[in-house]
């Protein structure tokens, strides 16, 4: 993430210092810590918010109604609402969170509010909200003037996207990033759930191992020299079967905090894309319907129309450039951010190779010595 001069000119806090650094759970509320640094300044500013105060953030940055082009922004995806009484009902938090519902203390879900505010507060268009410097820097809490969404209007536009989706642009442009953007989201979504069953598969094969290394503890008996010796070799083995429980543990807490929040974020924004080339397929729609009404109108209200329909020309060729900036940005940031998850977790495989080759060649070692004696 980069500090960008507009950001820089319009937040109280530098873009940079903006961290989550604990969360606490109180029944079904977490509540998170959000501290920052000020600019120009040593100070630091620490401010406590719910999910709600998230979801106010979110609704305010989507409504802010002279804002123009405002159709045609990526918006940066705000993680799902966490459920913390079905954390223990792992089929539910996983169908609801995937990765973010796995970690300890729910630091994964905190990481991916972390990144979303880093990406609001770096956007070039956003970072001017001014819900977002009071966001960060005000002690009270927003949350009281959130709003609603109600299922029925979820239900519309889910009808409404079925019927439009498959809507031809104008612009081979957009038409073409369409088809894209519908192929890297089945993509994401696959390589996120392949990368989340093989974490699960460590989580498994590390319990496995922890219970197996626990029961070689049974065989232990001191009644005569050969079960002495049994027992020796049965300890060893123990530690050995300890020392794979931890590798699966570190191998699949590495895959969960690099790639694993890398491929989810992916999979997140791609669906973000999806929803702003929906808005403007939507707009385009509306001016072609405009077109063919100014078309059969009488000559009384043509001028009307044809004025109406200037309007709504402006407006879709305001969204369609800022939608442009928007992909060609987006494109940009997404191969830096997944490529720097990618490096993390390399580097990361990498070392846990290095230290447990390490440690199973001093096992091995141990293991000669104990024939030798």
């Amino acid at each position: 993430m980069t500090e960008g001069s507009s950001a820089e000119a319009e937040l109280s806090v530098r873009v940079s210092s903006i961290r989550i650094t604990d969360v606490t759970q109180d029944g079904d509320v977490l509540t998170f810590a959000i501290a920052s640094q000020k600019l120009n300044s040593s100070a630091g500013v620490c401010v406590f918010r719910t999910y709600e105060d998230f979801d106010w953030l979110q609704q305010s940055l989507f409504s802010q109604e002279n804002l123009p082009g405002l159709h045609g922004i990526i918006f940066p995806p705000l993680p799902s609402k966490a459920l913390p009484s079905q954390s223990n009902t792992q089929t539910k938090a996983l169908k609801q969170l995937g990765f973010l519902a796995l970690g300890q203390a729910w630091q994964s879900y905190s990481k991916a509010l972390e990144f979303y505010l880093q990406q609001v507060a770096t956007h070039p268009t956003l970072c001017k909200c001014n819900a977002l410097d009071s966001f960060l820097i005000n002690s009270e809490s927003p949350g009281r003037q959130r709003g609603r969404k109600g299922i029925f209007n979820r239900l519309s536009q889910a009808v409404e996207e079925m019927r439009k989706e498959s809507h031809k642009d104008v612009d081979n442009f957009f038409q073409n990033e369409r088809i894209k953007n519908t192929n890297l989201a089945a993509l994401s979504k696959v390589a996120t759930e392949k990368l989340l069953d093989v974490v699960m598969t460590e989580q498994k094969l590390a319990l496995a191992c922890g219970h197996f290394s626990t029961s070689l503890h049974l065989c232990v008996n001191q009644d005569d020299a050969a079960a002495v010796a049994f027992s020796k070799v049965c300890l060893k083995l123990s530690d050995i079967i300890e020392a794979v429980k931890r590798n699966f543990e570190k191998a699949g807490s590495s895959n969960l905090s690099t790639l694993g929040l890398g491929l989810d974020l992916e999979s997140r924004y791609q669906e973000a894309e999806k929803e702003m080339l929906f808005r403007r397929t939507c707009k385009l729609i509306e001016l072609e319907t405009v077109k063919k009404s100014t078309e059969k109108a009488k000559a009384n209200k043509r001028e009307v129309m044809e004025a109406f329909q200037k309007a709504v020309e402006k407006e879709f060729s305001l969204i369609s450039s800022v939608a442009k900036q928007e992909i060609e940005r987006f494109h940009s940031s997404r191969v830096n951010v997944l490529k720097n998850f990618l490096i993390g977790w390399c580097e990361q495989q990498l070392n846990t190779a290095k230290e447990f080759a390490e440690l199973y060649s001093q096992h091995l070692e141990a293991c000669r010595n104990m024939y030798t004696e």
